[in-house]
């Protein structure tokens, strides 16, 4: 049986994450995938190369599309588009709104070649205001988001940014195959197409949903109080290590965290969590402790509460470093207790779990061979997902310059000019 999206043809103009991660997604529902990248390739293909045209970060965001290059720059590509975009059903975009322009890949170029595509772009900072024609990456966005201050990991008095993955803009991604899936349904039913528009400073602020909660009455005084803070602060050229003591010590962190943490073991470490009084009841009685903020008379901000909450947390600490990861393990899970081990992601690919749900896939590539790789995240009874192979850069760009009707002697000479690769 044919996936979710099958029938439906996608024309990517993407690069790095975001964009390409979402048409990559839309592929797995079935749909007929198209990447144009320019002649010397999308930039990320250079990030942790394994090959000449090849990389890792590349490769995990875009299995399963077509691939043809393209120098958007010059008349022919003009004349290809012309024929290929009334072909297609979306279109992605996530270069910035001034590049897309410039490129004549903008919505109303698009839209006249095509009135009824679904047109997604996706941008750092959205099309209005002053940054609107800023460049703007992943790490960009944390920072300015308030995410990377709210992690508060700071070395040597700089603030770290969340580098194991690129979470803004893999958070994008699934974000945009939603949104052009919802259009998608939208147009079967009013027969119009539409644009699209999504950032990454939007997808920030809404990972950091719960810290963006503001009640006037509650908060607002506080929320002034310390913007005049950082105000002054900042005029008066206080490094970023002091005001971020003065800001912490202004948003005190009551101690004694201990339901929602990872602990170091005997052996190694695990993660606990327990996200409601019973499970947390649950693990005192594990651990053999108390917690006096299960009291009625329990005032948080009292010399006792802070004291007592330091105490706890390194008695937990101390307890849990008394047995191996593995006797934990069996231990919280006889009580029903959430917990799981703090794994290295060489160890993931043969996991149990990983493997019995079928999570990961092979893939052949022509010039790499078999690919390991993240399969789709889900599975549908009667529409299934789908991996198709990954492809070399331009492997399919004669194939579909043939399809438009273009003669081979033609396509020659385009790669003579360095048009295409």
């Amino acid at each position: 049986m044919d996936g979710p999206l099958a029938g439906i043809k996608v024309l990517e103009f993407t690069e790095v994450i975001a964009a390409p991660l979402a048409g990559m997604l839309l592929s797995d529902m079935g749909a007929d995938v198209t990447k144009i990248e320019p002649p010397w390739g999308d930039p990320w293909r250079s990030t942790q190369p394994c090959s000449d045209t090849e990389s890792r970060p590349f490769i995990a965001y875009n299995r399963g599309k077509k691939d043809i290059t393209l120098d958007l720059t010059t008349d022919v590509a003009r004349q290809v588009l012309e024929k290929l975009v009334p072909t297609v059903d979306v279109v992605l975009v996530n270069y910035r709104p001034d590049v897309a322009a410039n490129l004549g890949v903008d919505y109303q170029t698009l839209y006249d070649l095509n009135p009824m595509i679904i047109y997604c772009e996706v941008t750092a900072f959205g099309r209005e205001g002053e940054d609107a024609d800023r460049p703007g990456y992943d790490l960009i966005i944390q920072g300015m988001s308030g995410l990377m201050n709210a992690e508060a990991k700071i070395i040597d008095g700089t603030p770290q940014h969340i580098s194991s993955s690129p979470l803004i803009d893999t958070t994008a991604g699934f974000s945009i195959a939603w949104l052009v899936s919802s259009a998608l349904y939208a147009r079967e039913k009013s027969g119009k197409g539409q644009k699209i528009e999504t950032t990454l400073l939007g997808t920030a602020l809404a990972l950091m949903g719960m810290r963006y909660v503001q009640i006037e009455e509650l908060d607002a005084a506080n929320r002034v109080d310390t913007l005049n803070t950082l105000d002054a602060l900042r005029t008066a050229n206080v490094s970023f290590r002091d005001i971020r003591d003065i800001y912490d010590s202004e948003h005190p962190q009551v101690p004694g965290h201990i339901y929602y943490r990872a602990y170091t073991t005997g052996n190694g470490a695990i993660t606990v969590g327990c996200l409601s009084d019973v499970l947390r009841k649950k693990l005192l009685d594990v651990l053999n402790l108390e917690d006096i903020r299960f009291s009625t008379d329990y005032d948080p901000s009292s010399s006792e509460a802070i004291s007592f909450g330091k105490e706890l947390v390194y008695r937990a600490e101390q307890i849990f470093l008394t047995k191996s990861s593995e006797e934990w393990l069996e231990t919280l899970g006889k009580w029903g207790i959430p917990a799981g081990p703090v794994r290295y992601v060489e160890e993931v690919f043969d996991d149990p779990q990983v493997k019995s749900n079928n999570l990961t896939v092979d893939l052949q590539h022509q010039d790499l061979g078999v690919v390991r790789m993240v399969g789709p995240l889900a599975t549908f009874s009667e529409t299934p997902m789908r991996t198709l192979p990954l492809s070399a850069l331009g492997q399919h760009t004669d194939e579909t310059l043939l399809e438009l009707g273009y003669p081979q002697v033609e396509i020659d000479a385009w790669r003579a000019d360095g048009i295409i690769r």
